[in-house]
């Protein structure tokens, strides 16, 4: 789905607003269609202010830790929106596994379409993994469980760990080195690299 012009599919301003707060059943608050909402229309932009990633660390820890309440939302670029921080209504949007919106990065702002036709009174949600760095003790578990109640839910709303694979024992490896004919051996061994922290979505800790 393109984003390349996220006001093309929004509503004339004399019609009325696709979405409303109001206490939800999966989450505290939830926005929810105050009309009908078409597919691939861009229901509301993601907004508040920018800022790098450090500070949304100290933001965060100030609050009490990864375990409060904030609104982060990752850019491409590294830095993150903060929803709390002059946002608007899209903060409260809750988290599915099977969302009927979506959000796309556009030029570094974030704009949320409907994936679907959507009904006057559904709840609006969008797919957020919250990628938490610490360990997904049965406490954090329960601390991020997903309550979206579809049937393809996964119980949680936090992010698969990325696996880590043991490097192999250093004397095997010079074996296998030594074993391979020469003209399979690479030009240059591989640099080590860092590999960056990818967070693609909606680093929302409630």
């Amino acid at each position: 789905m393109s984003a390349s012009n996220p006001t093309e599919n929004q509503p004339a301003a004399h019609e009325l607003r696709a979405y409303r707060v109001l206490r939800s059943k999966v989450h505290g608050k939830g926005v929810f269609a105050q009309r009908d909402i078409a597919v691939s229309e861009c229901v509301i932009e993601y907004l508040g202010k920018e800022i790098p990633w450090e500070e949304a660390l100290l933001r965060a820890e100030a609050r009490g830790g990864a375990h409060n309440h904030t609104f982060f939302f990752s850019l491409a670029n590294g830095n993150v929106i903060d929803g709390g921080d002059g946002g608007n209504a899209s903060r409260w949007i809750n988290h599915s596994c099977e969302p009927n919106c979506e959000a796309i990065e556009d030029e570094g702002r974030i704009y949320i379409y409907a994936l679907y036709d959507i009904r006057r009174g559904e709840e609006l949600s969008y797919s957020y993994p919250l990628v938490y760095d610490g360990r997904h003790t049965p406490a954090i578990k329960r601390a991020f469980a997903c309550h979206c109640g579809t049937p393809g839910c996964s119980g949680t709303m936090l992010a698969p760990k990325p696996r880590v694979r043991k490097p192999k024992p250093k004397q095997q490896l010079e074996q296998k080195v030594d074993q391979a004919p020469a003209d399979l051996l690479p030009a240059t061994a591989p640099a080590l690299h860092h590999q960056l922290d990818s967070r693609s979505g909606v680093d929302v800790i409630r």
